[in-house]
């Protein structure tokens, strides 16, 4: 991973006019918050409007890094409002809102798009909202912060917990997930690639070619992927017959092949992550593989690859990773920030699982590995899973002792209870975001089992828990028992290295 809703077109009166079937407004119009108050990113996303549905639909050009073009934005009011905010990076040329005018203010360095409607939203209302804007992304910073990378690899609008500012305007939350139509015009022998099914490319005028893409499940802002570039698109479909399109970076040299031989089982690894999370959730699945990132994250249906995660040969744990978060962070959302462990913790342990699967260590061997690896003075244990704090937001712990709290979870429940928590989960929360005690209160329904106290050690106490995740009393020291590496482990840790390395925003 990484740094850092319902459609309604018309004009104001037909707006209205619903608005008074449901009832009279309650409250005098007021702004909305610029922010949903995330303990983290607290001017991140917005209050007073839940959005449904971005078409966005731009042209990018490489050498000079403008881009260009509009996003149209299908939200409704959940309050009374006098005007509402954006999140945004660019400067906007052109607001409308319901095809009339809107008086706006470009706070750029906030991150803020400021829009004052020709009339109030009232709450309940639909509003479509038309923001039209040209701009060079990587020369635009919030809080002092870029996430935009351009070089020779091209463009890539990819990172974590923001990026979607630097290419179209949005309510930038995990909380506020919309479908998506996306539509990149890119000059000619260059890919331009996001996320769901490609409908069709078009070519409209000399020297460019439209790619549309479409993705009909709920998804995140930062899970919404803007790719430009040299890349060989590889289009197929899965056993089970969804789209399945790949694509790889023409310069990844050695990397070439390895990262083809670990992408391209997708379907296979996502096959065996259903029969443990249950029916993949999303209309098609995929992978990019590039040198400009050195990370990795799951952008949802097509996961972005750093190539330097294949240098060293096929990498099939990291595709059970970032495949396993579409489960655990894209189906199933982050309801602020400091719930990362529900992302996290989840995936890592799906590398366990998958490592088991095809023969390379245990979830219990490689629990307990991970376990024994730390002593318990190492300040890995002085990091808090549960509430990491931002700065640790992607830290190893989060990783590691995520996972070690997973197996810790199915030591105490059994497998059956285990798996079931799992697989309700995602149906329970499909599409939606949820947070740490919405996790525990379904696994201690499930399970009959009270939980607080095993989530609170793993998750939420600093120090080194005196029993282990499968149930053992801790060693004195790392690594007393001299316990055998199963065969995983140091992939394992290759990946989760990259992950927390990385530096996000």
């Amino acid at each position: 991973m990484r740094s850092r809703t319902r459609a309604g077109i018309g004009a104001v009166a037909a707006g209205v006019a619903t608005v008074l079937l449901a009832g009279t407004a309650s409250a005098v119009p007021a702004p909305g918050a610029p922010g949903v108050g995330d303990p983290y990113y607290p001017n991140a996303g917005n209050g007073g409007t839940d959005v449904q549905h971005y078409d966005i639909r731009v042209s990018y050009q490489p050498e000079t890094d403008v881009l260009s073009g509009t996003t149209t934005l299908l939200l409704t009011a959940t309050q009374d409002l006098s005007r509402f905010d954006l999140d945004f990076a660019l400067k906007a040329s052109k607001v409308l809102v319901n095809n009339r005018p809107a008086q706006f203010t470009n706070q750029n360095g906030d991150g803020e798009l400021v829009i004052t409607p020709a009339q109030p939203l009232l709450k309940g209302q639909s509003a479509t909202v038309v923001v039209s804007y040209s701009d060079s992304p990587s020369t635009e910073k919030v809080g002092g912060l870029n996430t935009w990378k351009k070089g020779a690899f091209g463009a890539l609008g990819v990172d974590e917990p923001q990026s979607a500012q630097w290419w179209f305007p949005s309510n930038d939350h995990p909380t506020d997930k919309a479908t998506y139509d996306v539509s990149i015009e890119a000059p000619d022998g260059l890919a331009a690639i996001s996320n769901g099914t490609l409908v069709k490319k078009t070519k409209k005028r000399a020297g460019w070619t439209r790619w549309n893409w479409r993705s009909t499940k709920p998804q995140a802002t930062y899970l919404t992927s803007f790719i430009v570039g040299k890349y060989d698109v590889v289009q197929s479909t899965t056993p089970d017959g969804k789209p399945f399109i790949t694509a790889y970076g023409s310069d990844l040299g050695d990397s070439l092949d390895a990262a083809k031989a670990s992408v391209e089982r997708t379907p296979e690894v996502d096959e065996f992550l259903a029969s443990q999370f249950g029916p993949y959730p999303f209309e098609a699945e995929g992978g990019v593989v590039t040198s400009g990132i050195t990370f990795s994250l799951e952008n949802q249906t097509r996961p972005t690859y750093g190539a330097r995660n294949f240098a060293a040969g096929s990498n099939t744990t990291l595709i059970a990773h970032e495949n396993a978060h579409q489960w655990f962070g894209d189906n199933v959302s982050l309801g602020k920030w400091s719930d990362i462990w529900l992302n996290e913790g989840f995936a890592s342990y799906a590398e366990y699982l998958w490592s088991e699967h095809q023969g390379e260590g245990t979830t219990a061997e490689l629990a307990q590995y991970a376990y024994d690896s730390y002593a318990a003075d190492d300040p890995f244990w002085q990091v808090l899973p549960g509430d990491p704090g931002e700065p640790n937001q992607f830290d190893r712990a989060v990783y590691d002792r995520g996972a070690m709290a997973v197996q810790a979870l199915r030591t105490t429940v059994g497998d059956q209870a285990f798996f079931s928590i799992l697989q309700q989960w995602q149906t329970a929360k499909a599409g939606k975001a949820a947070v740490i005690p919405d996790f525990i209160a379904l696994a201690e329904k499930v399970s009959g089992k009270p939980l607080q106290e095993l989530f609170q050690t793993w998750l939420f106490t600093k120090g080194k828990p005196a029993v282990g995740p499968n149930g053992t009393v801790a060693a004195a020291k790392a690594f007393a028992a001299v316990p055998a590496k199963p065969k995983a482990w140091d992939q394992i840790q290759a990946n989760h290295r990259a992950l927390a390395a990385a530096e996000r925003h």
